[in-house]
């Protein structure tokens, strides 16, 4: 159980830094099509700062807490 757990929390962040690539992503691609986003620089900076954030968990995760098979 403990194993479950620990691997759904480094899915869940795994997922985070996906959705916050893409809209980067998005973003370097096609800034005009994003109309309520006038500062693109501060917006793109969120998404940077979600994934360095979720990147700093999936660390905690794998340092401090034995997982037998982590599947990140």
């Amino acid at each position: 159980m403990r194993d479950l757990i620990l691997n759904a929390l480094l899915a869940h962040y795994e997922g985070q830094i996906k959705m916050a690539k893409a809209n980067v992503e998005i973003f370097l691609e096609n800034a005009a099509g994003v109309g309520e986003h006038n500062d693109i620089l501060e917006t793109i900076d969120v998404e940077i700062a979600k994934i360095a954030d979720a990147e700093d968990k999936m660390d905690v995760v794998l340092k401090h807490l034995k997982i037998a098979n982590p599947r990140i």
